[in-house]
Formats: structure tokens, sequence, C-alpha cells
């Protein structure tokens, strides 16, 4: 139960985060993010978009997203609608990395990666490989992408999926371990009391 609390919170920070990270930072943990020219704006900016139209000389760069170059002379406001794609691609391919590492922890209840790599079932390898294949289709192939409202990422923008989604892992680790010594702990406390048990029916 605790377990997927957590874990559902962390999928819904690093989505909403990658998307508030690629609008607000030109570059995160050293990733260099600004190859594509996109304008950063305040997180208050971003929060509060809605009142762009009264932001007085508010301007906005073009930027690159695939092979298109999106530009907002006529209204800089648009950056926060349509000019939103790229960083809805990355909130989405958070999405997918994250689930599909977390399919990874699901391998065991309360094993842990290290004792229980996800080779030991090929099927489950072959599902994340396939899952990311198609999602990397759907980036790549120009059509396929319009159809979903969606851009190719650059190798940079890839790396900030990755460090944004693997922490799932580390999180699932960290629970599991304390799953396991509290199950240590309890079956520990029932062992004593049933050996205190034994004891003082052997007494009476």
């Amino acid at each position: 139960m605790l377990l997927g609390q957590v874990i559902g919170s962390y999928v819904g920070i690093a989505t909403v985060g990658a998307f508030a990270v690629w609008y607000t930072h030109s570059s995160f943990l050293g990733i260099d993010l600004s190859a594509d020219g996109h304008t950063q704006v305040s997180f208050s900016q971003l929060t509060n978009w809605g009142e762009c139209s009264t932001w007085k000389d508010f301007k906005v760069s073009p930027f690159t997203a695939g092979s298109e170059t999106l530009r907002f002379d006529n209204n800089p406001c648009d950056y926060f609608t349509t000019g939103k794609v790229k960083a809805t691609t990355l909130s989405l391919s958070v999405l997918v990395a994250i689930e599909m590492f977390n399919s990874l922890n699901a391998l065991s209840e309360d094993g842990s990666l290290l004792t229980m790599p996800p080779w030991v079932n090929p099927w489950l390898v072959l599902a994340v490989s396939t899952s990311f294949a198609l999602h990397f289709l759907v980036l790549y192939i120009p059509f396929l992408a319009n159809i979903f409202g969606i851009v190719p990422l650059s190798l940079n923008e890839w790396l900030l999926v990755l460090v944004v989604s693997l922490p799932v892992i580390l999180i699932d680790e960290i629970l599991k371990y304390i799953g396991r010594r509290m199950s240590e702990q309890e079956r520990h406390s029932r062992k004593v009391k049933q050996e205190r048990h034994s004891r003082k029916a052997k007494q009476a």
C-alpha cells in the first residue's frame, strides 16, 4: 500500500517536473537543454501563463521541434499552448520510462533487483524493450508523431528523461529494504514470543 502511494506520487512529480524543467531551465544537472533555442520563463510565469496577455514586453524566441521551427511572432502567449509540444513529449516519455522501469521492480514483492535481475524473466525484458521500441517509432516517424501530437527528442532530452525516471528504481529498492527489515523484526519478535511461551509451558 505504502509502496504504491510513494511510487504514484513520484510518477506525478516526475512527469510534471520534466514539463516544468523544460520551460524554466536551459540546463538541468549538467544536461544542456538549450540546443533547440527555446525561451526560459520563470516558474511564476509558467504557473500563471493565463495572465500572459498582461505581461509587458513578453517575447519568445523561435525553437526547433523535430524538423519544424515554431514561431510566436504574432502571439507570444501561444508559447504556452501550441508551444508546449516539446514539454508534453518530455512528460509522456518520462511516464513511459517510469512505468517500464517500475515493471522491473515488480519482479519480486520484496526482493532486490541485485538478487533478482531483470533477465530472470526474459518475457518481461522483451515486453519492456517492445514498449520502448513502439514509443520510439511514434516519436521518430513523422506521421505518427503528428497523429499523437508529439515531437522527436534529442539525445540530451533523453538524458533528462532518464535522469528523472531512473530514481523510481532506487525509491523502490529503499522501500523494499525497509519492508524486509520490518518483516525480519516481526519474525524475530514472533520467534521470541514462541520461545517464551514454550518455556512457560515446560515450566508448568
